[in-house]
This record gives C-alpha cells, structure tokens and sequence, in this order.
C-alpha cells in the first residue's frame, strides 16, 4: 500500500475513495493504504466497502453513492472473482469516463495474467486503469521454468513457487541439525457444539519457533530474485511495476520498490547507489487516462450532493468597506466578497456556495476563532479580511495574499512652528564642519597655485589674506571674481565648483523637505520607542494584533486598549495618555489608509511597517480550492480587475503622507558625500606635489646657478658660518624664492644665463662685442 500511496502523492492528489470488499483482505489492506497516505499529508476521504457476496445492485448503489462525492480517485481493492463486476458498473454509470482516476491493487494484474487470453469485453472495462505487480527480474531459471510449464504464471504463482522451496530448504536444514520433533495439544481448541469440524484433532508443532529462525535466515535465489528477509522477518527490496491498461494491453509507466521510490529504470540497477527518495528523484512515463486523455485529471470535483460550500464571513462593525452584512440575495458585500466572487468566476468549474455571517453584529468577531471553526470542519472556508499568519498557516490552507497588509503606529500630527535656526537643520555638525574646512582649504591650495602666475592672488599680507577668504567662500554661489590661469588652479577649482553644486543641490532639497514636513506631537516615533514608553495602546477588536503585541512584543497585556469604532479611534487619540486615551494605535494598513482618509489627514502612521503580511481566503487543509483560487487571484492583479474592485470600495481615501522618518533621517551627513570630498583631496593634494615638485626644480637650478656664480666672484672661500645659519637662510631664501613671480624667475634665468655665457666668453679671451659695434 505504500506503493499506491506514491502513486497518490506523485500524481498531486490529496483524497482518495476507497472501494474494497469487506473482509479480513480488504479492511487490512485499506487501513494500511489510510496509514501509508496519512505520512504524505493524503487521505481516504471515503471507504466504500461491500460483501462478498454483495450483488450488481448493490455494487450499483455503491458507486452511485461515492460518485456524489468530491473525490475522483478511485483504490479498488477486491477479490479477483468480483473485481471486473466494480468496473462494468462504473462504466455504465459513466464513471470510466474523463476526469475519473482508477487504481487497481494486484490482483488485477494477477487476475489477468492467469488467463489466456483476454477477451475485449473485459479489455474495454479497464482502459485507463493504473494498477500495480509484483515485480519479478528477468533471469534465466524464471524464463526456463516458464517455457518448460506455462507462460501464464502470475506473480502470486511465482511467489508460491519460491515458498514451497523456501520451506523445503527451511526443514532440510532443521532435519539435518538433528532437532527432535514432537507435537502437543492447544487448549485453546475446543469442539463448537452442532460442529463438525474435529479442532480436537490438531496439533501444535513444539519446534516451530525454531524452523521460524531457520526459515528467515534461509537466503537464496528463486524465480522471483533474491529471497532473503531483514531483522524484521520482511522481505528484503520488495518492488512493483506500475502498469497502466490501454488499447489491447497494458504498458509499464515504471517501477516502485522501498528502495528508491518511484522510478523508470529497474530497481535492481538503484542498489548499488544510495537510497533516494526524494520528491525530484520519482519519475514515470506519462499515463492514459479513462477517456483516452493523456491530461492528468484533477482528482476532484464540487459534489453533487446538493450541499453548497459553507462560507464564513466576518460580521464586521468597523470598517464596513471591506466587508459587512449585506440584506441582498448574497447576504455579504465588502470589497473581500467581490474579489471572491471574482476570482471563483475565472475557475472551469461551478463553485456553489453560500455565505455565513460569523459574528453577532455588536463588535467585530475573533478572527483567530474564525479560523479555528474552519479547522475544525464548522465551515469549509472563510472569505473576508483575515490575515495570513504563521500559527494560521498551521491549521488551514490561505490562498495567494488579495490584500498586502501589515502592522504600523498611527499617532497624531500637527504642523510644525518654523525655527530661527531652520537654516542649519539640512547638514549634521560634521557635515558644516568638513564642509568649512573644505573651503578653506581649496581657497589656500588655489592661492598657493596662482599666487605666482596671477597677479590678483598677490599684495600684502593682509590683501592676501582677505583673497583667500573672499574667494574660498564666494564659490559657494559661483560669485568669485578672481580668474584663475594657471592649469593646476583651473583642475582645482572646476572639481571645488561641481562639488560646491552637488553640495547646494542637495542643502535645498533637504531645507525644503525639513520645512514642509509634518512633526509628531506626541514623542512616539515608531514601534519602539512606543515598546519602551509606558503609555495606553490602541487596539482594533478582533485584530490579531492583541495577541502579536503581547506575546511576540511582550507588551503588558495591561497597556492595551481594545477599540470598537472608528469613532473610539479619535476620541482615544484625542484624548491621549493623560485624559484616559491612547498614545497611539497598533493596525494593520489597510485599516490605517482608511481611517487616515475619513480624519482628513490630522493623524499619521509613524515609523514603519513592523511587520509584512497580507490577506488570504482560508480553507481547510489540503482543499484543492485554494491552489485554483490562488491562481484566479493572480489573474485578477494580471487583468487588472483587482485594481478595479479595490478602486470601486476604496476609492474615496485620501493619500496622507505618513510621517516615516524623523528630522534627524532627513539631515545630510558625512556619509552621503565622503566620496565627493575624497576626490577633491585626492585631486588637491595631487595638484600641490606638482606644483611644489616643480618649484623645488626651479629653486634647486636658481642655487647651483647663483653658487656657480659666487665661485666666480670672490675665489678666496670665507670663514664657514655655523649650520643653523646655513638652515635659517636656506628657507629664508626658499620661500623668497616661491614668493617671487612666475615673470621674474623666468626673467632671472635668461639673465643668469646670458651672464654666464659671457664669463664663458671672457675666461676663453674673447672679447664680447662692444653695444655701439
């Protein structure tokens, strides 16, 4: 049986009719069938059973009763004699037809390999039946004994073939070893009066227990493979082929054994490899169905039993949008309805149903009661704002989430009174401070680079001072009047411009979102600061949020508040902590956007959304109608039709801007533009090494110059100064050297040079022409 319950699970259903004949073979077989599919999360959803000697009546009235029901997978276990009479009889009533699945246990392939042949009367009544055998390799003693005796063996034939043998070698063994053998008498056989069986006569083998040991130790092979039992006195790799019956035969779809599950290649070959039973290693060739439809049928359909589907609605008090009792033929409307309604006319197939209010209309029912009453089979689904939930999820099946929801604060809000101090609010203090330096510095690097070249970065001290400030600070409104010629200073300052707008861009951006925005009136900024204050919170009656708060939060049970209406909501929050209301209000979205709408935008959610669930049609577990419905949903979001229901209930919401963040979130800081200081010091620094690199070759050739031309001019070497004076007027020199113009050091070595080229002259005895010559 754990092989037909693969076949169950492989193929996607979850419920199966169980018609078998009720004795011992049948009621044994059927409860380990129900055990094999319970481990797989399936079930018999109905057990069919007749007599032995049960007519083609009452097998008529059999079928006729379970083809009312919702299932469409049919197990048949019977006896061989009666089996055929169950499939002539579906077939006259129509049930061999498309959408119908039958599976046969072994003792159809038994029943039919026993003949010889089969005649077409009895072939038409199984076509499409998926039935199961014994497996049995192929060897050469199993081909040499069916060519010696007779082809039309079955399996059962072959596995008595190899018990007798098996008993054989079992009491060879135990006669060999010289074991005594007696028989006694079992009190516990008694003659029945009016009886004439003779019970007294048996006897009880004392040795049994023995020949037992024997016999499950016994291993050889036989003409069904290797016989050989496990600890548990089971047989080792028990396998089955999976046969499926159509036109004048049957085909193999593959193979089962314990070993490796579901399969397409002998199981003998999987031995030697690990076992694998995994739900992506079981595969099977594709299958013929009843009605000749290589289309795996769905295995179930609404039954046709008169009884529509019991639907439990909300009787919701607050927020009627969504859903509420309504006095049409419906008796629910609410923009949860019209999407169920939606979403049931997209399936293929009739959903009749019928709506019941859960609730008694005085306050918003417990949905965690609800759902409760749909495990436990009070209702077969629940159609209305329940949110999707892990404990949920547990007990009942949701369809694809309609509704994103999702857990937020709301607090109340009023303009806030502008600063005198507003200006600084865009930059964090280390923000302006890297800022101001920034300045500074790129107005000195600039200085250092021009002073030389350009005549406006030069004067006094103070003059030059006053540049350095005027210019470094006038660049933030692109206002300086200083032109720039050198290339190092030009690099320098077209990088400071990009960055000085990047940096006024974004100031504006910030002042004017800091300005426009909305400030809390309450110091509730999120969930947390809510957890960590003290103050009263507002909950809707009914939510799931009571029970999220206290045991997920660990709010005290006592802070919470259970509010009705949408009326209670404001007179709480106006209210507030101090005159007997709330901080603020735990709900999810959904409801937030509506309450928010109807209060013109005097209150806001703060913080985030704490938690990301949504909105679900709930069934009871493994109910097929949830994977269809889930797949309707998302046709609806696809075609827009969602979109459409949610504008026809909710269109009249307003859009509140919710306050999200705080102040401080919209403060720039240093993170946001390290990358683009970075860069301007890279390109600074890169810019003061040429530069100095280049004064410090200049200055080095100005000194062996003016050394050369000392030698010259007095011969005679003074008295060496000390090294601190040699230190001092170096960089004394140096920087007269680097205050000097970019004109005069140019000018001083053309000078140098013609001087030196006319010592040159002289000291080789020609005389420089004269000016007048």
């Amino acid at each position: 049986m754990n092989a037909i319950a693969d076949v169950v699970v492989y193929f996607g259903w979850k419920e199966v009719v169980a018609v078998f004949v009720d004795n011992d073979y049948g009621r044994n077989g059927i409860s380990a069938l129900g055990d094999a599919l319970v481990k797989k999360r399936a079930r018999i959803s109905y057990k069919a059973a007749f007599s032995p000697t049960a007519s083609i009546t009452d097998l008529d009235n059999l079928l006729v009763k379970a083809n009312l029901l919702e299932s469409r997978v049919f197990v048949v276990h019977v006896n061989p004699d009666s089996g055929l009479n169950i499939f002539a009889v579906a077939k006259r009533l129509g049930m061999m037809g498309s959408g119908y699945v039958w599976i046969a246990t072994d003792w159809l392939p038994c029943f039919l390999d026993s003949l010889e042949t089969i005649d077409s009367s009895k072939n038409d009544l199984i076509q499409g039946v998926v039935s199961l055998r014994h497996y049995t390799r192929e060897s050469d003693l199993k081909t040499s004994f069916k060519n010696k005796e007779s082809s039309k063996f079955n399996s059962y034939a072959l596995y008595a073939y190899d018990s007798v043998w098996l008993l054989a070698k079992a009491l060879d063994t135990f006669l060999i070893s010289g074991e005594n053998i007696s028989f006694s008498d079992d009190p516990k056989l008694q003659e029945n009066n009016g009886t004439t069986l003779d019970f007294t006569s048996l006897r009880i083998f004392d040795q049994g227990e023995k020949l037992l040991n024997i016999l499950t130790a016994t291993n050889f092979t036989g003409l069904t493979g290797e016989v050989r039992f496990d600890s548990d006195k089971n047989l080792i790799n028990p396998a089955f082929d999976i046969l499926n019956y159509g036109g004048s035969g049957s085909r193999r779809l593959g193979y089962w054994s314990n070993y490796s599950g579901l399969t397409i290649v002998p199981p003998e070959s999987l031995y030697a490899m690990p076992p694998n039973n995994s739900i992506t290693s079981q595969h099977l060739y594709s299958a013929i169905w009843p009605g000749e439809t290589t289309v795996k049928p769905r295995g179930w359909v609404f039954p046709n039993n008169g009884k529509p589907l019991r639907i439990a609605v909300p009787y919701r008090i607050s927020y009627p949008e969504f859903v509420t009792k309504d006095k049409g033929p419906l008796g629910a409307k609410g923009y949860c309805i019209d999407v169920f309604e939606a979403a049931v006319a997209l399936l293929a197939y009739a959903v009749p149903h019928q709506y019941i209010l859960y609730g008694d209309g005085l306050r918003n029912p417990s949905y965690n009661d609800l759902v409760n009453d749909v495990a436990q089979n009070k209702y077969d689904a629940s159609v209305g704002d329940v949110t999707i939930t892990t404990n949920r999820t547990r007990i009942v099946d949701f369809t694809q989430p309609y509704m994103e929801s999702g857990l937020v604060v709301v607090a109340p809000v009023r303009q806030s009174k502008s600063s005198p101090w507003a200006f600084l609010m865009p930059f964090t203090w280390q923000m302006w401070g890297v800022t101001g330096i920034f300045f500074l510095l790129v107005g000195a690097v600039v200085w250092i680079l021009e002073h030389r070249t350009n005549t406006e970065f030069r004067g006094s001290p103070r003059q030059q001072l006053i540049t350095i400030f005027w210019f470094s600070f006038s660049t933030m409104f692109f206002s300086h009047r200083e032109n720039t010629v050198s290339t190092l200073g030009r690099s320098v300052l077209i990088l400071w411009l990009f960055v000085v707008l990047i940096i006024n861009s974004s100031y504006t951006a910030s002042l004017t979102s800091i300005l426009t925005v909305q400030q809390l009136s309450s110091r509730i900024q999120g969930i947390d600061t809510l957890i960590s204050s003290s103050d009263p919170i507002g909950i809707q009656d009914g939510s799931f949020a009571y029970r999220y708060l206290i045991n997920e939060l660990n709010v005290a049970e006592s802070r919470l508040r259970i509010l009705k209406s949408q009326d209670e909501y404001l007179k709480a929050l106006e209210q507030g902590p101090s005159g007997g209301g709330v901080a603020a209000i735990v709900d999810e979205l959904p409801y937030v956007e509506l309450f928010l709408a109807s209060t013109k935008c005097s209150y806001s959610t703060v913080g985030r959304e704490f938690t990301k669930t949504g909105w679900g049609f709930a069934f009871q577990r493994d109910s097929p109608l949830s994977i269809d419905l889930s797949t309707a949903i998302l046709q609806l979001s696809e075609n827009g039709e969602l979109q459409r229901i949610h504008d026809k209930w909710l269109s009249h919401e307003i859009g509140c801007s919710s306050q999200t963040t705080a102040i401080e979130d919209s403060r720039l800081s240093l993170k946001s533009f390290w990358g683009l200081f970075l860069i301007c010091a890279i390109v600074c620094f890169v810019s003061l090494t040429v530069f100095f690199c280049r004064v410090f070759f200049q200055y080095t050739r100005y000194s062996a110059e003016d050394d050369s031309h000392h030698n010259i001019e007095q011969p005679e070497e003074p008295a060496r100064p000390s090294r601190r004076n040699l230190r001092v007027t170096s960089f004394k020199d140096l920087m007269d050297f680097v205050d000097k113009k970019e004109v005069e050091i140019k000018e001083m070595f053309r000078r140098k040079t013609e001087d030196s080229s006319r010592r040159h002259l002289e000291r080789s005895g020609t005389d420089l022409p004269s000016p007048s010559s």
